[in-house]
């Protein structure tokens, strides 16, 4: 399994970089994690849009989705010129309404999944999940704490990675990384930060705790506000972690065996 960051800043990115998105490789397919401002000319340096086989977005924030659009006219063009053979698998969350019509009506490039209408499953035992495959890739949605309807997602294939989305700390996000040979997580501030972002986001020291909770076995930091200083990121992150953190870089690329 590969991720691949595309983006990682929020709600806007720094100068030349990009909004959350990850590409992720495993089972011989290539899932797009998230499409943010920038992430899908990021999207193809590394792969042609051609072999992208699906995408989900965690959440209908612009910060996450709005390079659907980019990749919406890429798929359709590349429809009609017989340079790929299906549609882009497309999870969506089912809200806000007027939004998720919007893209469902994308017929010339997306076959849409609501995520609310997938099978639901209990993974790990006591954490109700919705269930969703993309080949031989399990996809696990689990609800997130945030200010609309947003999903973490388990993936579990050639190994098991995590990704937060943009989500409060919860007993359940944490059952969901257990052991995750990478957690990818959001670290939307300080410490100085925790009112503001209260029940809707994590500050970094959140993050590092809910990992150390978790006991991942690596904890990736992301969706980080441009102005502030990484260096202070991170060492809060390992306060709370009590270890090494990583932060991510647009255009790393991170492997699970």
């Amino acid at each position: 399994m590969r991720i691949t960051v595309l983006g990682c800043w929020a709600p806007y990115p720094a100068a030349g970089g990009a909004c959350s998105g990850y590409l992720l490789q495993d089972g011989g397919g290539n899932i797009l994690l998230d499409a943010g401002h920038g992430t899908f000319s990021r999207l193809v340096q590394f792969i042609h849009h051609c072999d992208l086989r699906a995408a989900v977005i965690t959440h209908l924030h612009p910060d996450h989705y709005v390079d659907l659009h980019c990749l919406r006219h890429a798929t359709a063009a590349g429809l009609r010129e017989k340079l790929r053979w299906r549609k882009v698998q497309l999870f969506l969350p089912p809200e806000p309404v007027h939004i998720f019509e919007e893209l469902s009506a994308c017929t010339d490039a997306f076959d849409v999944v609501s995520i609310e209408s997938l099978p639901e499953e209990e993974v790990p035992p006591g954490v109700k999940v919705r269930c969703g495959t993309v080949g031989p890739v399990r996809l696990f949605f689990l609800p997130a704490r945030h200010n609309l309807p947003a999903y973490s997602v388990g993936v579990e294939g050639s190994g098991y990675f995590v990704y937060s989305g943009d989500s409060a700390p919860t007993g359940e996000l944490a059952a969901l990384a257990e052991e995750a040979g990478i957690f990818l997580c959001e670290a939307s501030g300080l410490d100085k930060d925790a009112e503001f972002l209260h029940d809707r986001h994590m500050t970094a020291r959140q993050a590092g705790t809910l990992a150390r909770q978790a006991r991942v076995k690596e904890l990736i930091l992301t969706h980080f506000y441009p102005e502030y200083d990484l260096a202070r990121i991170r060492a809060e992150a390992e306060a709370g972690f009590g270890g090494k953190v990583e932060l991510a870089v647009e255009g790393d690329t991170y492997f699970l065996y």
